[in-house]
């Protein structure tokens, strides 16, 4: 299985996102991909609202990629994302990424924002230069070192990550930045790289994207069971226990603030705030480092652990709280997992009951690497933001999604990141699904058993590393039967908007297809298999 340390995300970044500098031999037209749908299906329209006016950009962003066109991006060179809503407005933070590297030299934490979740304006970056902090708390920490390491004078960083959050009439942006030096020498292979910091700012009004940086809230912390030198570049025995990355905000009901963080290594940490500050009281030990809740495999004795991304929200409506964890590598096999418990420090169960906080697989799992006819499919689809509408209350999804490698016409087509939005939809036994379809704000209407009538084309997320799920077609006929990849009967309750297939509760909704050609409405669902394996369709005829 392929692994990344904090070194070596920085190398898959490098690598992934330097590959599109020359973007000599790009596509310059807006294909979306459905060029190769037949004329019979351009006469198929399986939603009812024909004239309605979906979002029509192009899924191929590379000819609009440069920092010039940044005007036109919508929704283009995003990558874990983080939204939150100010006034008539969603706000989107996102690592500093871009195809061709197009935001270097452009400040950092890119912002843009929306108010229907589907057309995106941006508006700059959160810091025009790397906070001044970074530096100087890296070199004291070396300086006390044993033996004392002599300072960096000029650190490479990179900057990921960011973590928005309202709380009172503040809105708190963490975020993470990493020193990619190694340790000692200039070799990655024999010495792990430097540590990471989450930094928080401050603003009351995200609209001015004024904020006040309040520094330092934790770093990467060794914990003496590993030498930060490495031997070899199959060494993963990481050198920190919990790598400060991927920073995550909760206000609980009762009032505490958590932030949940961590990336590899040693699992995932949750560490109370002082509520005033927004930072630990104390970083005296390494129990104040924060306790780990969520892990993967043998959590005693293995340094690498294969998640990230943690976040986790309450849901009033279930009484649980609910992590998130993005597993695996992020350019092609990023999956997402979640798990819940009725306590913010866990811990956390899976669908199974199996124990995360254990190191248990996390079931279900949300999103995995997929593909609809028309389409080459998208990977690399987690690090999700999960928020709620203050006014609808209707939760969402929001992450990157990478095209698939040698996608024809596109130069390193696997460094085309497209944010996504997606609606969640919660089963009657209180887990969250995932939408199949990017969110349009299409107009819902009722949906009738008529209207599940036709061929859909259905996916089971099965786990696969680095694999793709195609869709493979389905037949609901009028007396109630199913054919085709699955057999058996359904049913529909046009009262809940319950699907039931061979006894699986689908939650059907009015989406965009955003594969056909031309793109228009349609029906889909969402649901879990008794493996927690979410299960996706969509009509198309």
């Amino acid at each position: 299985m392929k692994r990344k340390a904090m070194f070596l995300r920085f190398v898959i970044f490098f690598f992934t996102f330097s590959a599109g500098i020359a973007l000599v031999g790009c596509s310059e037209d807006d294909t979306d991909f459905t060029d190769d749908v037949t004329e019979d299906d351009d006469d198929v329209d399986p939603g009812k609202k024909d004239d309605f006016p979906g979002p029509t950009y192009a899924d191929d962003y590379s000819g609009i990629a440069s920092w010039q066109d940044r005007a036109q991006w919508n929704l283009a060179n995003v990558h874990d994302p983080t939204v939150e809503k100010d006034g008539e407005y969603f706000y989107m933070y996102n690592t500093d990424a871009s195809y061709g590297n197009a935001h270097e030299g452009n400040g950092h934490f890119p912002v843009r924002r929306s108010t229907d979740l589907v057309d995106w304006e941006f508006m700059g970056t959160v810091f025009p230069e790397a906070p001044a902090w970074i530096k100087d708390s890296l070199n004291s920490i070396r300086a006390q070192m044993d033996p004392p390491l002599a300072p960096i004078e000029d650190p490479n960083y990179g900057f990921w990550a960011p973590h928005i959050q309202k709380t009172g009439d503040t809105y708190r942006l963490y975020y993470s930045v990493v020193v990619t030096n190694p340790i000692v020498g200039s070799d990655p292979n024999t010495s792990w790289t430097e540590r990471a910091f989450m930094g928080l700012a401050e603003s009351t009004d995200l609209s001015s994207n004024n904020w006040e940086d309040k520094g330092v809230v934790i770093s990467s912390v060794p914990d003496g069971v590993e030498s930060y030198e490495r031997d070899g570049g199959d060494d993963w025995s990481g050198y920190f226990k919990f790598n400060a990355i991927d920073p995550s905000f909760i206000e609980t009901p009762n009032g505490e603030h958590w932030l949940i963080y961590g990336s590899w290594h040693s699992g995932i940490a949750a560490v109370q705030l002082n509520t005033e500050t927004g930072k630990p009281n104390q970083l005296n030990e390494l129990e104040d480092y924060g306790k780990r809740i969520a892990g993967r495999g043998n959590v005693d004795n293995n340094r690498w652990q294969g998640l990230e991304a943690p976040e986790i929200i309450f849901n009033e409506d279930t009484g649980f709280y609910y992590l998130f964890l993005a597993y695996d590598e992020l350019s092609v096999a990023y999956n997402t997992r979640v798990a819940r418990s009725e306590n913010i420090e866990g811990p956390y169960v899976g669908i199974d009951g199996a124990n995360v906080t254990e190191g248990a697989e996390a079931w279900p799992m949300l999103t995995h690497p997929y593909a609809f006819d028309g389409h080459p499919g998208w990977v690399g689809i987690s690090h999700p933001s999960v928020f709620q509408d203050p006014e609808s209350d209707q939760w969402f999804y929001s992450s990157q999604g990478r095209l698939p490698e040698g996608v024809s016409g596109i130069n390193a087509s696997n460094a085309i990141m497209m944010g996504h939005v997606r609606k969640i939809e919660w089963t009657s036994d209180g887990w969250p699904v995932v939408s199949p379809q990017r969110f349009a704000d299409v107009p819902q209407t009722e949906i009738t058993s008529e209207d599940i009538n036709g061929t859909w084309e259905v996916i089971t997320l099965e786990y696969e590393y680095q694999g793709i799920q195609e869709s493979s077609d389905v037949v609901f006929h009028e007396d109630n039967t199913v054919t085709g990849a699955i057999n058996g009967s359904w049913s529909f309750d046009e009262s809940s908007g319950i699907l039931t297939v061979n006894d699986h509760e689908l939650i059907v909704d009015e989406a965009w297809d955003w594969e056909a050609s031309p793109r228009r409405t349609t029906i889909t669902f969402t649901g879990l298999n008794e493996a927690g394996r979410s299960l996706w369709g969509k009509k198309v005829n």
